[in-house]
């Protein structure tokens, strides 16, 4: 949905949460965008900047680990609105983002194959994003994008290389 690149501060957080705040569809009146993110501060001040307070469901799900790094249990903390304990996953996205460092080897740490420029690595990100949302098949015949009604069909690369691109005139 959304990513920055550079090291994590406040200010890649805002850019991520600008991205991620243009992709969502427009909200119906009383819903609430639910977030769920790691022990990471620098969301509860930022989401803030972009969303009201009381149209957000935003919750920390924070992994106490021992001196092994075995961990003993989740913590959920509630910052904003009333999630549902029970939905308070990070998961997913901790999922995919060990499949974005399996198959775009720019992201692997300690590799022959960083990108020596900042669009370079933004590029190689956003092909794979886009062939994991349209052409990648979460189930047979069901991209992720077709799961979120933003596609009909499951594309082909041949289609990605040569469709014409939507531009906004106004």
């Amino acid at each position: 949905m959304a990513f920055a690149l550079g090291k994590w501060t406040q200010q890649t957080c805002s850019e991520m949460i600008c991205d991620f705040k243009r992709s969502l569809r427009p909200s119906k009146t009383g819903e609430k965008i639910e977030v769920f993110t790691d022990g990471n501060d620098d969301y509860t001040y930022a989401l803030p900047c972009f969303f009201k307070v009381r149209q957000l469901n935003y919750a920390q799900l924070v992994k106490i680990r021992d001196a092994n790094g075995r961990l003993i249990k989740k913590e959920v903390r509630v910052v904003y609105g009333d999630p549902d304990h029970e939905d308070v996953e990070t998961v997913n996205v901790e999922n995919f983002n060990s499949i974005l460092r399996e198959r775009v080897g720019r992201l692997v740490r300690k590799t022959k194959c960083f990108s020596k420029e900042r669009s370079r690595l933004w590029c190689a990100v956003i092909l794979f994003q886009f062939y994991w949302d349209f052409i990648s098949e979460i189930r047979r015949g069901v991209t992720p994008a077709m799961m979120e009604n933003c596609s009909t069909h499951v594309w082909t690369w041949h289609e990605f290389y040569y469709s014409k691109l939507l531009t906004n005139t106004n």
